[in-house]
This record gives structure tokens, C-alpha cells and sequence, in this order.
């Protein structure tokens, strides 16, 4: 991920790449290896883009769009859920009974959210905001998605300062193991 445009055009091909990758893990048979390097590549790309949400594009919630603070704690408390969900998938095989339900909880959760983002957060912040600001937090979130976590970290901080200060430095230690496990690599 890291396609270039506004925030909303980022952030909304970001979701087109998770409903593509949700659709290629039902093709695969049930048990199959490849579900779960799907699955660990899905999860790359969701909390690469959660953590980038949460440090840049709720607080431009809260600080330009009316209701904003209510709106971002909404979607901050539904990633955490996600969030959850990606952590017990961590452990499993994809031959764990578990596993596919799992999957299917996550994508049904994953619709619920993007959804609410392009239907309605995106309109509020595209008119709550000048093209240029637009253009800076795009900049902003692609940066962050390149040096922030890759693996779910649920108990860590999803709001400035504390996720600003402890994202990179989580971030450089799930991709070192990424590199050392071969995870993420397709």
C-alpha cells in the first residue's frame, strides 16, 4: 500500500486491496497454506492502515468535522475490535476449526467499517478540509504506513501522543521479525 492522492483517494484504494485479498482467501480450499500467508498479508495491510488512521486521520476528525470526536472514538473502538480478531488469528493454521470463522467474523467487521468511513467520515472530512490539507495528510498517512506496525498489537496506545512516540519503534521490531520468519512475503 502507499498509492499517492489525498488521504480519502489513500485510504480507499487501501480498502479495495483488503476486499481483494478477503476474496482471495475464500478461493482457496479450506486448510490450504495459502489461506493463512493470506492471512498474515491481510494483516499486514489492515494494522499498517489502522495505526496510519489513528495517528493522523481521526484527529483531523475530531479537529475539522462537527461530531468529530464522537466519529473518531467510534472508529478507533471498532478497529480495536478488529484488532482483537487478527490476534487470535495470529496463532492459528489455517487448518484450525477456528480459523475460517475467524475470517469471516473479520470480514464481516472490516465491510461494517469501511462502510462507515466512505459513506459517511470521508464526505464530513472532503468537506471540512481544503484539497491541500487533503493532500498533506495522504503524505502523512503513506509515511506512516511505511515504518508502523505490522502485526496487531492490541494493548498498545490508538491515540496521539502515545501511538505518534511507540508506533516506529513497534513497527522496526514486527518488520525485523517479519524478515527473520518470512512473513509478509508473496
Amino acid at each position: 500500500m502507499g498509492h499517492g492522492g489525498n488521504v480519502i483517494a489513500e485510504l480507499t484504494t487501501d480498502h479495495r486491496e483488503v476486499d481483494e485479498l478477503f476474496a482471495e482467501i475464500e478461493v482457496q480450499p479450506v486448510g490450504d497454506a495459502r489461506r493463512r500467508e493470506l492471512v498474515d498479508h491481510l494483516t499486514i495491510e489492515l494494522v499498517r492502515h489502522s495505526v496510519a488512521e489513528e495517528m493522523y486521520l481521526y484527529p483531523a476528525v475530531r479537529d475539522r468535522v462537527a461530531g468529530g470526536g464522537d466519529l473518531a472514538d467510534n472508529e478507533i473502538a471498532e478497529h480495536a475490535t478488529v484488532e482483537r480478531h487478527l490476534k487470535e488469528l495470529e496463532g492459528l493454521s489455517a487448518g484450525d476449526s477456528q480459523f475460517d470463522h475467524l475470517v469471516a467474523k473479520l470480514k464481516l467487521e472490516v465491510a461494517a467499517h469501511v462502510r462507515e468511513e466512505e459513506g459517511t467520515l470521508f464526505p464530513l472530512l472532503a468537506r471540512s478540509c481544503t484539497p491541500e490539507e487533503l493532500d498533506e495528510l495522504g503524505d502523512k498517512v503513506r509515511a506512516a504506513k511505511k515504518t508502523g506496525p505490522t502485526r496487531p498489537h492490541p494493548s498498545a496506545p490508538d491515540t496521539p501522543p502515545g501511538n505518534k512516540l511507540l508506533g516506529p519503534g513497534i513497527g522496526l521490531v514486527d518488520r525485523a521479525r517479519d524478515l527473520l520468519t518470512g512473513r509478509g512475503r508473496d
